[in-house]
């Protein structure tokens, strides 16, 4: 399907892994130029090679992206290579497990830095760019915003904020026709994800039950699946979408799985 992104410039921050590189694979499908901003070269230019193999094009730029200075550092390297922004997504970021309990000033600090304080900064300093070529925003989040989980505190605040954003960008950048949604995950079989099942008790038993709770088909999301919906949203094929929070989840948020 030809969306109308070939030789977008359209950044991806942590698209190297999970969701990330789903989503950057997905833009390179459609002939956008994908710059993947992340904090690990090695694993910026795995998928990169992978990108390449499949016809498609990517750009590395290394940030840290906990570290302010090195978000505006990263979109700086973008304008300078292509002179240009034509859409952000903002996806980097980890479940921490910084709980009101166990957790600390500092911990819950770092891990909204983590998770959340970049995306606006990615955002402010994109958004001059952005400005020129009317290029949407895609905010990527969590389900944990509306449920909860239990013991992560910051990632529920981060989640909460990414929500709370995109409704706030999407009202003060109407005037200049730049759309911003979100794009909420609940249960992806990510490699993270698959890290955490390893380290409870059951994994494969645990695994089990959380897929019997998801109502439509019984299974994970695909990263393919968010990636899709990201890339429709990116395009102008969703033109007259904004502000708007939308759950590729199978339906595991909102439907009460009681009476499935």
């Amino acid at each position: 399907m030809n969306l109308g992104l070939k030789e977008k410039v359209i950044i991806v921050s942590g698209g190297a892994k999970g969701i990330g590189e789903g989503i950057s694979g997905v833009l390179a499908t459609e002939g956008a130029y994908v710059a993947i901003v992340g904090r690990n070269e090695a694993d910026n230019q795995k998928a990169i090679e992978k990108i390449n193999a499949a016809g498609g094009q990517a750009w590395s730029f290394v940030a840290e992206l906990t570290q302010p200075s090195e978000c505006e550092k990263a979109i700086r390297e973008v304008v300078k290579m292509f002179g240009r922004i034509d859409g952000l997504v903002n996806n980097a970021g980890v479940n921490d497990s910084v709980g009101l309990e166990n957790g600390s000033y500092e911990g819950f600090v770092q891990s909204l830095h983590s998770n959340l304080i970049h995306y606006y900064l990615l955002a402010h300093h994109a958004l001059p760019y952005l400005k020129e070529s009317k290029g949407p925003i895609v905010n990527i989040g969590s389900k944990v915003a509306d449920t909860g989980q239990g013991g992560t505190s910051a990632y529920a605040a981060s989640n909460g904020g990414r929500n709370a954003l995109t409704r706030e960008w999407a009202v003060e950048l109407l005037k200049y026709g730049i759309r911003v949604n979100a794009v909420i995950v609940a249960e992806c079989y990510t490699p993270l994800y698959e890290k955490w099942i390893k380290t409870l008790p059951n994994p494969a038993e645990t695994l089990a039950k959380i897929t019997d709770k998801i109502p439509l088909g019984k299974r994970m999301t695909t990263s393919e699946e968010i990636a899709n919906m990201v890339v429709f949203l990116m395009s102008k094929r969703s033109s007259h979408t904004t502000g708007q929070i939308i759950y590729v989840d199978g339906g595991y948020t909102h439907l009460d799985r009681a009476l499935i």
